[in-house]
């Protein structure tokens, strides 16, 4: 067992977990490449997993094999939280576009904690939030353009990595928007013609953030703002005193 102190993590959920809620998790850190799966789709979730650093991509797949990217995670959220739902299993995978670390919990040791009142209620306001995210790239979709939805999805990467230094490549950045990879540079073209980014082979630097979102203008803002209301950043305070407390793990640095 691995031991983590609470104060010095850098997931916003886990920072919100009443201290005795957190002290019966079973966390075990978890180095996360580019390309490694969270989770597989159609395949049962074996684990959860917090995302300290790093960017993770959620995504749609046709039956035909036609895929797009639908959601961001990162130090906001978890991948996997369909257990939370009560669902073993979902048809859409998750992986890492950006390399980073995090906790995981193995399923069976995770799914005892939702009987903690103010755990579940802060996974499912995080589930929520997830719900209102998906909800504006398809409004982004229908009713916005390809340079506006890609400033959308820079500004939310942005909020996710500790850099003004993004390194997205063109696949990804397709992945994004829903678009060959031929027509991503057009985009960047604009952002860039309108000195809001500076884009280099696998990297787009972020030269001016307030530029970003007026290009976004409607498309950004509301799903953060959602999350911000419901979750923040600060501690909650204690209150599990239940039978689970028989099991309790300590954990620390």
């Amino acid at each position: 067992m691995t031991f983590v102190r609470q104060s010095g993590i850098q997931n916003k959920l886990l920072r919100r977990f009443p201290e005795d809620a957190f002290d019966l998790l079973e966390l075990e850190p978890i180095d996360l490449p580019v390309k490694h799966s969270l989770v597989l789709a159609r395949k049962p979730i074996e684990h959860v997993c917090f995302l300290e650093s790093g960017l993770a991509s959620m995504v749609a797949e046709s039956a035909d094999g036609k895929s797009v990217e639908i959601r961001h995670i990162g130090r906001e959220g978890i991948a996997g939280y369909p257990v939370v739902l009560g669902v073993d299993r979902s048809p859409n995978g998750a992986f890492m576009q950006v390399p980073g670390h995090g906790l995981h919990v193995a399923t069976e040791d995770f799914l005892p904690i939702l009987e903690h009142a103010e755990v579940r209620k802060l996974l499912l306001r995080y589930i929520h939030t997830c719900e209102l995210q998906l909800a504006h790239t398809a409004l982004a979709a229908a009713k916005f353009n390809v340079h506006q939805r890609l400033a959308r999805w820079l500004l939310m990467c942005h909020d996710r990595i500790d850099s003004n230094d993004l390194p997205l490549t063109h696949e990804f950045l397709a992945l994004m928007l829903g678009v060959r990879r031929a027509s991503v540079t057009d985009e960047l073209h604009i952002l860039e013609g309108m000195h809001a980014i500076k884009s280099t082979r696998g990297n787009v630097r972020i030269l001016d953030r307030d530029m970003l979102m007026e290009i976004a203008g409607g498309c950004y803002g509301v799903p953060e703002q959602e999350y911000e209301r419901l979750i923040g950043d600060s501690p909650q305070p204690s209150t599990f005193r239940t039978h689970l407390n028989g099991n309790r793990h300590h954990h620390m640095l």
